[in-house]
């Protein structure tokens, strides 16, 4: 009867809720979780539906380690889909350009045409306008770089691409009216409205870098490539305009209302970054290593906080100097000679291209090879980082090599030493490309060189020192005139 009523009570005890989890083994004992307490619930033995409380996502873990779409995508990257994201970037490297591109590009439409009864100012164009592009370009950059301009880097871009697309209205404004009763007001007009758009675009130039520096770094080369096609482009644009409309005026409001067609392109673009599952899939990586690196995150925020931890500049610059030093020299030979010296060297064969000389051997060579310089860094990074120096500095030849060439041969006393037109073209030529490859290539290696969580900072600093060689270019390419006109080579 003892042992029948003690197999009748773990009988009894096996339909109690609170120990239904536990096993009865043949001898009678009992195994299993069996000092469970009173209030622990074992939904899985029930046949009531799981209810999941909030506590089931109540820890710490970052999101992405929760979500199991997340570690899908961690396992199985997703690819740039038709090259989506690379033909924006290219898009918006052509936006940073455009402004610069389509004043230089216009040279006659200004000096033979609008500035025709000023010829002082007509033969000053180029070096001022020059310096109204890049000056506000220069402050504004390394400005952006160290002291971060309230708003995220979409802020940043949409207002300035706003502000682009009405300077652009006033030009168009501007070429439609008779200004030949007032060329110098014109001129000025015209450079304080450069000096506007370039301020704004500067802003955009370093924002996009820094957007391109999230990504893989062939995607900064990206920026690149398209800074370079935007010329090759703009010269199409002015030569289409000029040989289907019959005056200066006319071609040039379609010219610059194309410039404003393609900025607003840029705006749209934009928007539709963050729909792509390339984009957010970086996004996403930077976000989460902003998690796990608390110094990132303090350095991320500064935008709407700058109190807090900035960026460590001391060490991005020793890390990557050299680098910087190659963007620097790369844009500091080519403004030196483009397009002052180039545009101003005139055939030695009076016949030579015809009117065309200069369209053809300057701004489209120049244009077109650069942009094949790009492409030829995209598939072919040589030299690498180690190297790459050497081949910046030896371009620093190109600027006796262009001065010794038939530049403007009324004024010069320096004697010309390349009297072969095809010799002139070629050196146009490797001028363009070796532009391209080394612009590109640097830039590249730039967000490289220093820590995952610097490249932003990093690829702002090298968008920075681009535009400090173009501006130091610009400022040498004045003296060039008198360089090639000193008495002193009169004995020569």
């Amino acid at each position: 009867m003892e042992m029948s009523h003690q197999g009748g009570a773990e009988a009894e005890s096996l339909l109690r809720p609170d120990q239904r989890s536990a096993v009865v083994t043949s001898q009678g004992t009992r195994s299993g979780r069996w000092d469970v307490g009173e209030n622990e619930k074992l939904p899985f033995l029930r046949n009531e539906p799981v209810k999941l409380t909030p506590a089931w996502e109540g820890s710490n873990l970052p999101n992405d380690t929760l979500n199991l779409k997340g570690i899908a995508m961690d396992l199985a990257p997703p690819k740039d889909k038709w090259n989506l994201i690379f033909l924006t970037l290219i898009l918006h490297g052509l936006g940073t350009l455009t402004a610069w591109n389509m004043f230089i590009t216009a040279k006659d439409y200004f000096v033979v045409y609008k500035l025709a009864n000023a010829p002082f100012y007509a033969k000053g164009f180029l070096p001022y306008v020059g310096w109204a592009c890049q000056t506000p370009n220069l402050l504004f950059s390394w400005f952006n770089v160290f002291v971060k301009i309230g708003g995220n880097l979409t802020t940043r871009i949409v207002w300035s691409l706003i502000m682009e697309v009405l300077v652009f209205v006033v030009t168009v404004i501007l070429a439609m009216v008779d200004s030949s009763e007032w060329p110098v007001t014109f001129f000025w007009i015209t450079v304080v409205s450069v000096f506007i758009l370039n301020a704004f675009n500067a802003v955009f130039q370093n924002s996009v870098y820094g957007v391109a520096a999230r990504l893989p770094p062939q995607y900064t080369g990206a920026v690149v490539l398209g800074s370079n096609i935007c010329g090759t482009l703009v010269v199409l644009l002015n030569w289409l305009s000029e040989t289907f409309t019959s005056s200066y005026r006319t071609s040039a409001i379609y010219y610059f209302i194309g410039g404003m067609f393609v900025l607003l392109i840029c705006f749209d673009t934009y928007f539709a970054l963050p729909l792509n599952r390339f984009y957010r899939y970086h996004e996403t990586l930077q976000e989460r290593t902003m998690r796990v690196n608390p110094a990132l995150a303090a350095t991320a925020n500064q935008n709407a906080n700058p109190a807090k931890q900035r960026p460590p500049y001391g060490t991005i610059f020793k890390q990557s100097w050299v680098q910087l030093y190659n963007v620097f020299i790369v844009f500091f030979v080519t403004l030196a000679i483009f397009p002052e010296v180039h545009s101003n060297i005139k055939p030695i064969t009076p016949d030579f291209l015809g009117h065309n000389f200069t369209k053809l051997t300057c701004f489209l060579t120049f244009n077109l090879t650069a942009m094949i310089g790009n492409l030829t860094a995209s598939c072919w990074q040589f030299p690498g980082p180690r190297w790459l120096s050497i081949f910046t500095t030896m371009r620093l030849a190109f600027i006796p090599l262009f001065l010794v060439c038939n530049f403007i041969p009324t004024e010069r006393t320096l004697p010309v030493l390349v009297r072969n037109d095809w010799l002139y073209w070629l050196l146009a030529v490797i001028l363009g490309w070796s532009s391209g490859h080394g612009s590109s290539l640097g830039m590249m290696y730039v967000s490289g060189t220093v820590a995952p969580e610097h490249a932003s900072t990093a690829g702002m600093i090298g968008g920075a020192m681009l535009v400090t060689g173009i501006v130091a270019g610009i400022t040498f390419s004045s003296i060039c005139r008198t360089l090639v006109s000193l008495d002193v080579w009169r004995s020569l």
